[in-house]
């Protein structure tokens, strides 16, 4: 009987001591998992604040391309402007013996 006993004790040790192998098997497992998913969190944050800065860097391209538009455009009438003023200026200098 005290044989049974022994035996009974020890096979329950033993299971408890699987147990908690694999309670901590376990616990390990989640705090992993906790671990990836914050990870994740954490890329998806960063995947959305790319896009958010991407989204204000293309509107800034195009605000500064409408802007070097604009810039072209001036730059071709104040030329223009200029070659029509040389050639006044010479008609003038032409007309008086300049």
């Amino acid at each position: 009987m005290a044989e049974i006993d022994f035996v009974e004790k020890t096979s329950l040790a033993d299971a408890v001591k699987r147990l908690d192998a694999a309670v901590g098997h376990l616990e390990t497992a989640v705090q992993r998992r906790m671990d990836a998913d914050r990870s994740l969190n954490s890329l998806q944050d960063d995947l959305q604040r790319l896009g958010e800065d991407r989204s204000q860097l293309a509107a800034s391209l195009d605000e500064s391309q409408a802007r070097a538009s604009r810039l072209e455009e001036a730059n071709k009438d104040v030329s223009r402007r200029l070659v029509s003023a040389m050639e006044t200026i010479r008609s003038v200098l032409d007309a008086h013996g300049g």
